[in-house]
């Protein structure tokens, strides 16, 4: 489908869809500007977020220290679901919210992965008794 499209085309939709993507994860437009700004300045998450633009899943082609957008989605989806053990259902009805924040969150990798990296290897959600 990207191929009928020129780069012109492609990032005029992505910004499209950037908007209303903030949009309908509540965002407000300085959030949604910077999200822009962010995201068309990295080949990586860019090239990503075109692929899930258009095909609505994720390539994981592209990857932070071995950690693909499915992987922070994946541990956003156990803290979501901890989130609601706790009683905190800030997401609960908006998914598109979880997914501009996974594009958010490697946005932010890419400048230090390290805290990321450390909260995603110690952190989980209530998979254990007696966790909270």
């Amino acid at each position: 489908m990207t191929e009928q499209l020129t780069q012109e085309q492609i990032a005029a939709y992505a910004e499209t869809w950037a908007d209303a993507l903030c949009e309908c994860a509540g965002e407000d437009k300085t959030f949604a500007e910077q999200f822009k700004k962010d995201l068309f300045s990295s080949k990586g998450v860019y090239s990503e977020y075109i692929y899930y633009m258009f095909y609505q899943k994720f390539s994981c082609a592209y990857a932070i220290q071995g950690v693909t957008l499915a992987d922070i989605m994946i541990f956003q989806i156990d803290h979501f679901r901890a989130n609601l053990d706790k009683g905190e259902y800030e997401m609960r009805e908006n998914g598109d919210k979880m997914l501009l924040m996974a594009f958010r969150t490697m946005l932010d990798m890419e400048k230090d992965p390290n805290p990321f990296l450390e909260r995603m290897g110690k952190e989980t959600g209530t998979d254990y008794p007696n966790k909270y």
